[in-house]
């Protein structure tokens, strides 16, 4: 896989914040080398979150995110600022796009306290370097008086428009990402050389033409990349390729859909486990999962229920979210629920209302997003869990499922 086909999940999500008119979308441009946001002298122009997917060294593929004016006004511009907040539950890196011949005003300075809140590592970036001489740039440093600013360590001064200090400035958001010294893999850590791992993967009419779903594709990198073996195999042929198997796998990861149908062909000796639940690790919350899970046989009738997905796909007859996860629900409860379902970047702000939220495995999803949805609910004091958890839960093979995490283990 390219760069260029890196899934937007896995990339590295930097946005550029500010009021209006301080030229965050030149910047962008400069930064990108591309055309990608409209720039002009009319306040608001960006009226809503434009993204560009790209390679930025040393960072690897990264997705750059212009946002609307954080004062935009009127009824409109309140929904604009709304969108720009959305974009900070999904950034990695924020920029703060200041005017250089002015200090640091309120609406700047609720945005660093708000980098600070979700705990984001951010830049301030002074733009306009080119109207102001190095002695004024210099003494506007001096007098300002936001104690939020003085504390800021990562700073730089720029003109987008006569593309001074661009390069510097991608130097310094390289530096700014500090990455995970020990990064999760999807089962490559939990895995060693020479083993070898049978992946079930249905072709139904939820299967994507032609292709694999990027779970699967990421765990066959994985395999190979922890230099054991991957076997692929649907659940219809499953049974006669263990047969034919000697040694026996070591691990066998299924499609949550076939959990019930797997777990009864797969004998008790060999570990099982599906890629939602390695997903749901992965992206930081299956301790969450695991415990929400365990709701679902205190549901009462009638209980509203938020199914979310992280993508937008057209939904079929059989749709796992809309059709599947009802219907194993009432057959594990023996009660009908109030269903209701997001997709998507929709995601609802109150909560409050829903008794239990399942969410997919979120792979087209950046951790720190999922996390905040995750974050979300347990705010509102709704248990969070997701489809691979729930469905392992409600066919009684979820402590199996957890064997290759025995620290969960305690929690079913």
């Amino acid at each position: 896989m390219s760069l260029n086909d890196t899934p937007s999940g896995e990339r590295l999500r930097i946005s550029f914040f500010g009021m209006r008119n301080v030229g965050k979308s030149s910047l962008v441009n400069a930064v990108t080398g591309q055309e990608l946001a409209v720039v002009s002298d009319t306040l608001g122009t960006t009226t809503d979150p434009v993204s560009k997917a790209m390679e930025l060294l040393p960072l690897g593929p990264v997705v750059i995110t212009d946002t609307p004016g954080i004062d935009d006004v009127g009824s409109l511009g309140e929904k604009r600022v709304k969108k720009t907040r959305q974009i900070l539950n999904k950034t990695d890196i924020a920029i703060l796009v200041t005017d250089i011949t002015r200090t640091l005003e309120k609406p700047e300075e609720e945005l660093i306290e708000l980098f600070k809140a979700k705990d984001i590592p951010y830049l301030i970036v002074r733009n306009k370097k080119d109207l102001v001489s190095s002695t004024e740039s210099d003494q506007i440093k001096q007098d300002e008086t936001s104690a939020s600013f003085s504390k800021v360590q990562n700073t730089i001064d720029v003109s987008a428009e006569k593309n001074e200090n661009i390069y510097e400035l991608k130097e310094l958001i390289g530096k700014t990402f500090k990455p995970d010294e020990n990064p999760v893999k999807l089962v490559g850590d939990i895995i060693s050389p020479n083993q070898m791992i049978v992946l079930v993967i249905p072709i139904d009419e939820s299967a994507p033409k032609g292709r694999l779903i990027l779970p699967q594709q990421q765990a066959v990198r994985d395999i190979l990349d922890a230099g054991a073996y991957a076997i692929a195999t649907r659940e219809t042929e499953l049974e006669e390729l263990l047969k034919k198997m000697n040694p026996k796998p070591d691990l066998v990861v299924t499609d949550s859909q076939a959990f019930a149908i797997v777990n009864k062909i797969v004998p008790e000796d060999i570990q099982l486990t599906s890629f939602s639940i390695l997903m749901a690790r992965y992206k930081g919350f299956l301790d969450t999962a695991v415990r929400g899970a365990a709701v679902i046989d205190t549901l009462q009738e009638g209980d509203k229920i938020l199914i979310s997905e992280g993508c937008s796909h057209h939904r079929q007859c059989g749709d796992i979210g809309t059709v599947k996860m009802p219907k194993w629900l009432t057959k594990r409860t023996g009660k009908t629920f109030d269903i209701h379902t997001s997709s998507g970047n929709e995601f609802p702000e109150d909560l409050s209302e829903y008794k239990l939220i399942i969410h997919c495995g979120g792979c087209m999803l950046s951790s720190r997003e999922m996390v905040y949805r995750m974050k979300c609910a347990e705010d509102a004091g709704v248990p969070f869990t997701n489809y691979g958890v729930a469905i392992a839960f409600m066919n009684g093979i979820l402590k199996r499922s957890l064997g290759v995490f025995p620290e969960l283990q305690r929690l079913v």
